[in-house]
């Protein structure tokens, strides 16, 4: 498959680009602070939700429509993702839509409420559009996951750019992929050991352009951060741990979630990925050693 070992390197080449997007799960209150120092440390596509229990979407846009303001980042020069939520991931009491509503008003409500809170302008969402709008899991049936999809499907391409889904299984996507007139574009699923790494739904994006989105990357992969590999690279280019596990995962053509809530580490991360690219770069041999020995632990 294409992110063996024998496949050119992605980080090498460039194609990994973009690294990371930045994840706003769990920010709370300090939500439009952290997104707006991930816009100035370079940070150029927001993840975020429409799931108050976890997200504060309506924070998120309100960083977003300062940086515009300020000149830090033009709409267009920005990648904004979002989710529909269903109620089992919902905190009752506080959602975009009322829990027993129909399927189709649930969609439509909660789209509504993302392109408002997500807008460029404070006095109007007429220009407001998503780039990418992920269903956050599949429903309980392939049927009510199909008909969410089909709704989605309306909004392509003037108000939502893209459409993909999260926490998904590979027969899932292959029936969505097979029966959507809107194709799938990303992917979203967490990147450890329980799936083995998704080598097999990650083959079927990459055959069809799909973009496969990591979360969890760091916090999933404890052996993954003590392994041999990650270590070499480590002190091979003289980076931290984490940063040499981003850097390989980077490799595989996967979009890193970010969620660091530290400035340094946005700029650090940011950064340090181009510093590894530049370190293969002049010492190819060595890095093949080193990818090699990270694939054989992910897809044996």
């Amino acid at each position: 498959m294409a992110s063996s070992a024998k496949a050119p390197s992605r980080l090498i080449s460039g194609r990994s680009e973009p690294s990371f997007i930045y994840g706003t799960a769990w920010k709370k209150n300090q939500t439009s602070r952290l997104v707006k120092e991930a816009l100035i440390a370079g940070f150029r596509g927001v993840d975020t939700a429409a799931q108050p229990r976890h997200y504060q979407e309506n924070l998120v846009g309100n960083a977003l429509r300062e940086a515009y303001r300020e000149g830090i980042v033009k709409r267009g020069d920005l990648y904004v993702q979002t989710k529909y939520t269903t109620p089992a991931g919902q905190d009752l009491n506080n959602m975009p839509y009322h829990p027993l509503d129909p399927l189709e008003t649930q969609i439509h409500t909660s789209v509504a409420s993302s392109l408002r809170n997500l807008r460029p302008n404070e006095d109007s969402d007429e220009d407001s559009y998503i780039d990418c709008l992920l269903l956050h899991s599949p429903l309980p049936t392939i049927e009510q996951t199909l008909e969410a999809w089909k709704l989605l499907e309306s909004y392509v391409p003037h108000k939502i750019r893209n459409l993909g889904i999260s926490n998904v299984t590979l027969p899932i996507l292959q029936s969505i992929y097979e029966k959507s007139s809107i194709k799938p574009s990303v992917v979203q699923n967490r990147f450890y050991p329980d799936t083995k790494y998704d080598v097999p739904l990650r083959d079927f994006c990459q055959k069809r352009n799909i973009s496969y989105q990591s979360f969890w990357t760091l916090t999933g992969n404890p052996k993954l951060l003590k392994s041999e590999a990650v270590a070499m690279l480590a002190a091979s280019a003289k980076v931290s741990g984490s940063l040499a596990l981003y850097s390989l995962v980077v490799d595989l053509g996967i979009i890193v979630l970010n969620g660091t809530s530290s400035v340094q580490h946005m700029e650090e991360d940011l950064a340090g990925v181009v510093e590894v690219r530049q370190w293969a770069l002049e010492n190819e041999r060595e890095w093949d050693q080193i990818r090699a020995a990270f694939l054989r632990m992910i897809e044996p």
